[in-house]
């Protein structure tokens, strides 16, 4: 059997960016809803409220990659916790429901009765959480290329990005012309352009904790990939899923001529599946007919 190891989950390598950025935001959310409260600004109130599903977001990233790099591996946790990190970004996924869902609501209540916002505080407070999420926003933008978990945290603090653009350019139309419609116009705006990200997030963890194979390995084109290895005759068993971003794992059973040095071809097809799929933890049992024809009874 083959057991090779990759080397730790992808958003184990991106910690201290993810921590800097929790720091940040977690400073803003203080200042934002203390800003909120002494103006009586519901709109920097709601984006406050919105900061604290951020914090919330980036705090539950920050422990399920901490749980997973300090879980060590026993004989009834094989795998450590790095599912944590799927957990986490599908949590996060619903807090961005949640979050789009009362921004939109809390827009079409205001259409009737649009409230008085005072445009001056809510513009200069805006655009402080503005340069704040900017700063976040580029320490996790490599780091959610690589990492579903990051991601999550990424597009928590990019919605928020957005939201801080909406509500400096709602208090500046309200400073400069009364105008008491921007607020509910921007919040539906930001609200739908969340949405369909938030999906997409959700989808990704959904699809890893459903062990479904990953959306970059055409499953059938490997297992003839494994087929045409010299003195191969047959594949069968073949399960590939993700266990977090950046760790996907193989199993998968070959049948052999008579014959056959079994070691070498198993050496060929850890090559394969680590040149060609990027696996790098691959189960693999090299077996003869006989013993093929057992494991084929299996049904499940």
């Amino acid at each position: 059997m083959s057991h090779g190891h990759g080397h730790g989950s992808a958003s184990s390598r991106h910690l201290g960016a993810l921590t800097a950025a929790f720091a940040i935001t977690a400073t803003f959310m203080v200042v934002e809803i203390t800003a909120g409260i002494a103006t009586s600004s519901l709109a920097l109130i709601s984006d406050g409220a919105h900061m604290v599903t951020d914090v919330v977001g980036l705090g539950l990233a920050l422990a399920a990659i901490l749980a997973a790099r300090r879980a060590r591996r026993t004989a009834d946790r094989t795998f450590g916790l790095y599912r944590a990190e799927v957990l986490a970004a599908l949590a996060n996924a619903v807090l961005l429901f949640g979050v789009a869902a009362y921004v939109l609501i809390e827009a079409a209540q205001r259409f009737g009765d649009p409230p008085a916002v005072p445009g001056g505080t809510v513009a200069i407070v805006a655009l402080v959480g503005l340069a704040a999420n900017v700063v976040a926003f580029l320490l996790l933008r490599k780091g959610s290329a690589e990492s579903l978990n990051v991601r999550g945290a990424y597009l928590e603090v990019l919605a928020d990005l957005v939201g801080s653009v909406g509500v400096l350019v709602s208090g500046a139309l309200t400073l400069l012309f009364g105008w008491r419609y921007a607020d509910p116009i921007l919040g539906v705006a930001i609200g739908l352009w969340v949405l369909p990200r938030t999906w997409t997030l959700a989808r990704r963890s959904l699809r890893i904790l459903f062990q479904h194979a990953p959306e970059r390995v055409d499953v059938d084109r490997l297992t003839d990939a494994l087929c045409a290895l010299p003195l191969v005759r047959e594949v069968h068993d073949v399960h590939v899923w993700t266990l977090t971003s950046g760790m996907e794992v193989a199993s998968a059973h070959l049948t052999v001529a008579p014959g056959a040095d079994r070691d070498e071809i198993l050496q060929a097809a850890q090559r394969l599946l680590a040149d060609e799929y990027q696996i790098e933890h691959a189960t693999l049992q090299v077996e003869a007919s006989e013993t093929s024809a057992r494991c084929q009874e299996l049904t499940w």
